[in-house]
């Protein structure tokens, strides 16, 4: 898998999942803080600079003023400035007008490309785009750009009427800096628009709420603000009949918190449920950076505007949304009461069908709980729910999450995963958990697959774009060690050649002695020292550093060397280096497929003028067919290759025989459409590009096959799909080459985990040539928490054919005295 699918795996969520650390081992000096005199009347009220990013609801960023005191304030003249988080340079925007006393005064600025929601009418419009997380907004008597670049030569500059520097990084704040919005949240004075010259203390962060001088608020249609229920705004369908509506006399019982990260909040359930299944009794209340001052057990009255969150826009995301309550307000009426009853999931609880498949979107059908899983979880959407002696499918991974299966019996893989056989057998018993509980109190769990999870593990459901529905847990059960082990496979006989497939996951020269070791350690013992090994994902010299280096001589180096003091041979190399930004991949990294072999079992035949961009050919001569170039590249020019790495033919002499081993590693699956989103089926637009890479691929294969109908052929490497896609069955179509992988029983086919789905990216197929093949998936990364690579290496070891009956005969027969007499001959 390419950085494509791995790469912005991450949001502010679970960056510091409940661990409470935000800085350690480091000391950290305060900047002189600018310190101006209180306004006494127009203040800065909010800002907001997300409008239009990822996952933004308003179109627009803004900033918006108020007036704390008694009479009116005249802005003509003024203006406000934006100044980035460095303090270098300031933007102006000049204000006309006045704001009366208790009024706001909205000032639109830039407008992005997402978001739906547009601001009320503002009462100034600028063009400044503000950052989304930290910078510094001035009200300036004047249209002059300030020139200070210090907090204290701002504090000292006497046209600034008030200034907030937001964000751990805005150099000019008044005493320290206010708290980091986000897309999706804005910094605001409290409702008193207390000034004391700390942004800290003035300004905290949430959800934003623009307000005009007419008092009008973006998002509002229909009839005014209405009482509703919880299972009224969940409805019957994803997508609430309340959207963008304020409303009023939300009542429920606290059931969990989250105060940690950008999107802060509590759940709330209703403890009178209506009798519909299709309608969730679940809420979230988004408060923004802001830890909410409530406890479980309180029981609330709320209000507030209903919106559909999504990850990124909201007119194009291709995945689901969460319906949450914000720009809230609450009372708690009385605390400690009981929490509602959890919903308790059991094997026969989730459908096994994912989704309806309307050719689009699924957010305007009625929901079916009984019939599909994902209508089963959104109708749970913010519930508590509880799942108990849950086995592991998907180990912990570096942001603190794990996957459990809800139903243990569906396609189980042998070492306890859920296999993913077909697009329509998707494991719907799949639900990724991560925790709500403080580490400092529970730490969370380091599991591998096949684990347990072992008693109650419970906390409400939300909508993840990273792994589909999660339980945030409140509580979490005791982590059961089930003794997965590492993987070995035998070592090759004196007659038999093996050839290894292993993506490395993006090595360079630059990564840790540990992460070498590791990957060398798996070649030399777990591998038992395969003859030939393609490698996927080897980066340049330098890694993802961009300055056009693309020399790999350095990574191979320290891997070859690694080998040798794991206890390997001292292997060769042969690879091409690709055109700088050519082969897609991490920026900067250059990846590219390669050979390592055993010098002492098997040899290269060299044949030059391979490089980046002449493409290999087939030729026949004195009865023998070789390549034109060794090693060589299948037609990389072709735009099947754009962006995506080329195929590396090698002609290898093992014993007399010519094998010829094509290394892969065709492009990702970035910008396929979620199996969990809202369009199902879903879009899988690359398999478009592997379809082609598959047909030129296997146009190269016949050429061989043309003229040798007997060469011994291995395709192998990291083909991105599944034995069921259209690229395998190109490659595949008449016999023509076995995907040896289909070979095994159904609860051994995987090679990687993604999302708690066992499936298949890596392949090693062969031509009918290779005579008793023995192919092996040696798991010894995928299933585990600590990984050298996120894939599991594969090995063929085979007999290659002669092309002679005759001759062929006597080599099995070789082969077969050396099995059977192995005990009593010497080790190869």
């Amino acid at each position: 898998m390419t950085t494509s699918r791995r790469a912005a795996r991450r949001r502010a969520l679970t960056v510091a999942v409940a661990s409470g650390l935000v800085v350690s081992g480091t000391a950290i000096t305060a900047a002189p803080a600018a310190l101006a005199a209180p306004s006494a009347d127009a203040v800065i009220a909010e800002v907001y600079g997300g409008g239009g990013n990822s996952g933004a609801t308003l179109t627009t960023d803004f900033v918006e003023l108020a007036n704390r005191g008694t009479a009116a304030v005249s802005l003509d003249g003024f203006s406000v400035q934006y100044a980035p988080a460095s303090g270098n340079s300031w933007q102006v925007t000049p204000l006309t007008g006045g704001v009366a006393p208790g009024a706001r005064y909205l000032i639109a600025q830039a407008k992005g490309s997402g978001g739906t929601v547009a601001l009320p009418t503002p009462d100034a419009t600028g063009s400044l785009a503000l950052s989304a997380t930290a910078g510094t907004v001035a009200l300036v008597q004047g249209t002059t750009a300030l020139t200070c670049k210090t907090a204290a030569d701002c504090a000292a500059d006497s046209r600034i009427k008030d200034l907030v520097g937001f964000g751990p990084a805005a150099v000019i704040r008044e005493g320290t800096a206010a708290p980091a919005p986000s897309n999706t949240a804005s910094v605001a004075r409290g409702t008193t628009l207390a000034d004391t010259d700390d942004n800290a203390a003035d300004f905290t962060s949430g959800a934003p709420t623009p307000t005009n001088s007419k008092g009008e608020t973006p998002g509002e249609t229909g009839p005014p603000p209405v009482d509703a229920k919880i299972h009224d705004i969940q409805g019957a369908t994803r997508i609430s009949p309340f959207k963008d509506r304020k409303v009023a006399g939300v009542t429920g019982v606290v059931t969990a918190i989250r105060s940690f990260g950008s999107a802060r909040g509590f759940w709330i359930t209703d403890s009178a449920p209506d009798a519909d299944p299709r309608t969730s009794e679940g809420l979230f209340v988004f408060t923004g950076s802001t830890t909410p001052a409530v406890a479980v057990g309180d029981a609330v009255t709320a209000t507030g505007t209903i919106r559909e969150f999504y990850p990124d826009a909201p007119a194009t995301s291709p995945y689901q949304s969460l319906t949450e309550l914000t720009s809230a307000q609450w009372t708690v009426d009385s605390g400690g009461n009981a929490l509602p009853a959890a919903t308790v999931v059991t094997p026969d609880s989730v459908p096994d069908t994912v989704a309806p498949a309307p050719g689009g979107s699924i957010e305007p059908l009625p929901l079916e709980p009984a019939k599909y899983s994902l209508d089963f979880w959104e109708s749970h959407e913010s519930e508590i729910v509880s799942v108990s002696d849950a086995r592991v499918v998907g180990p912990t991974s570096s942001f603190n999450e794990l996957y459990v299966t809800t139903k243990p019996k569906q396609n189980p893989s042998v070492r306890g995963g859920s296999v993913y056989l077909d697009y329509d057998r998707l494991n719907t018993g799949v639900l990724k958990v991560a925790s709500l509980i403080p580490f400092a109190e529970q730490p969370f769990p380091k599991v591998n697959t096949g684990d347990a999870l072992t008693g109650e593990t419970s906390g409400p459901v939300e909508y993840s774009n990273f792994g589909g529905y999660t339980l945030f847990a409140t509580k979490l059960g005791a982590a059961k060690d089930n003794g997965l082990q590492r993987e070995s496979t035998r070592a090759q006989r004196g007659g038999e050649l093996s050839v290894a497939t292993y993506n490395v996951e993006n090595l360079s020269a630059l990564d840790s002695a540990e992460k070498f070791g590791e990957l060398a350690k798996a070649i030399a013992t777990n591998l038992a020292k395969p003859d030939i090994l393609n490698l996927e994902e080897i980066q340049d010299n330098n890694g993802p550093a961009n300055d056009g280096t693309v020399v790999a001589d350095q990574t191979l180096q320290k891997f070859v060397d690694a080998i040798v003091a794991a206890g390997g041979p001292r292997y060769e190399w042969r690879q091409i280096d690709p055109e700088n930004g050519k082969d897609g991949g991490q920026p900067g990294g250059n990846i590219r497929v390669g050979f390592l072999f055993n010098p002492a079992r098997v040899s290269f035949v060299d044949r030059k003028g391979g490089d980046a961009t002449t493409p290999v050919g087939v030729v026949k001569e004195r009865g023998k067919t070789h390549l034109t170039v060794s090693p060589g590249r299948v037609d990389p020019l072709n735009e099947a290759w754009e962006a995506s790495r080329k195929p590396l033919v090698g002609e290898f002499v093992f014993q007399g025989r010519t094998v010829f081993v094509i290394a892969n590693h065709f492009n990702s699956k970035g910008g396929d459409q979620p199996t969990h989103g809202r369009n199902q089926p879903p879009v899988r637009s690359s398999e478009v590009q592997r379809a082609k890479q598959a047909t030129l691929l296997r146009g190269f294969v016949d050429k061989v096959l043309a003229s040798d109908k007997n060469a011994n052929i291995v395709v192998a490497g990291d083909l991105n799909d599944y034995p069921f896609s259209p690229a395998v069955k190109t490659l595949t179509a008449g016999g023509t080459l076995k995907d040896l992988i289909a070979s095994l029983p159904e609860s051994e086919r995987y090679s990687y985990v993604f999302e708690g789905q066992s499936q298949v990216l890596d392949h090693i197929l062969a031509s009918k040539a290779p005579r008793g093949a023995d192919y092996d998936v040696v798991h010894l990364n995928a299933e585990f928490a600590k990984q050298a690579s996120d894939h599991d290496p594969q090995v063929l070891r085979f007999r290659p054919s002669a092309g002679n009956p005759v001759q062929d005969a006597f080599y099995d027969l070789a082969d077969y005295l050396e099995k059977v007499l192995g005990p009593y001959l010497p080790k190869p």
